[in-house]
């Protein structure tokens, strides 16, 4: 019997990402290597980890970053794997960058920005982004990943997840076909068809990595703790288009098998 793989993720987590939209992976990349990358963006934000007084807003975004150490924790075996289980061998580009950042600090004051939504993923020349699109294809992202830069518990302001989501979405979205859905007729019930599903919380020590299905619904929420929250949501990039000559991954499993079609 051959060796079992590096890094890969199970059976069971593979079909815990089919089923709920997500699957956590701990220790993705080193603690040392996320504060390297807290540093950086300290800098990039002309703030001191130090000096709370001057934590003045409750969110501050930085749009991408790509210094090695950001590369490096985006492409670590780890991950490479999962991308490959997940995704496909070889159907995905390695990140050359990440962001963006929502940097969210403590405080009473409302973010502004806490609403449940879909990342959509095409269309994203247009300056309207509720015209922006996503399709039951995924055209444009092949997933949504979470990484954790700081320690992120109850308090710190956790990424909300709405746990199978993802399947609401997939039947939502294939009427509109290739064209696709705007994020303006995707929101416009307040994602109704998901209000049920369960919540979980996208908690855990920094190096930790979410990766959920491109259709999960989400939600950012205030931050209340005492350390500033440090997270990047990048999506990763497919290759092409889903290949019907090639097996379907799970992220096509997952919208199939949403569909009802066959798997």
């Amino acid at each position: 019997m051959p060796a079992p793989e590096p890094f890969g993720l199970t059976p069971a987590q593979v079909q815990q990402f089919t089923d709920d939209g997500f699957v956590r992976i701990d220790n993705a990349f080193s603690s040392s290597l996320a504060r390297q990358c807290r540093d950086e963006l300290w800098t990039e934000i002309g703030l001191s980890p130090h000096e709370s007084e001057t934590w003045m807003k409750p969110v501050i975004r930085v749009g991408s970053m790509s210094s090695p150490p950001f590369v490096l924790a985006a492409n670590g075996p780890r991950l490479h794997r999962a991308y490959d289980q997940l995704v496909g061998d070889g159907r995905w580009f390695a990140p050359n960058a990440l962001g963006t950042f929502p940097i969210r600090f403590p405080s009473r004051q409302a973010p502004g920005d806490d609403g449940w939504h879909v990342d959509v993923s095409f269309g994203t020349s247009n300056p309207d982004f509720m015209a922006w699109r996503a399709n039951v294809k995924s055209s444009g992202r092949a997933l949504l990943m979470l990484f954790l830069f700081s320690d992120i518990g109850p308090n710190d302001a956790p990424t909300r997840i709405r746990r199978g989501s993802h399947a609401a979405i997939a039947r939502e979205l294939l009427p509109y076909g290739e064209a696709g859905a705007t994020l303006r007729q995707l929101s416009a019930d307040g994602y109704a068809s998901t209000q049920d599903c369960e919540v979980d919380l996208a908690t855990g020590p920094a190096g930790t990595v979410y990766l959920c299905h491109p259709f999960l619904v989400h939600a950012a929420q205030p931050h209340r703790g005492t350390e500033p929250r440090f997270l990047a949501q990048p999506p990763l990039l497919p290759r092409g288009e889903f290949d019907p000559a090639l097996p379907p991954s799970p992220v096509q499993r997952a919208i199939r098998q949403a569909c009802g079609l066959t798997i």
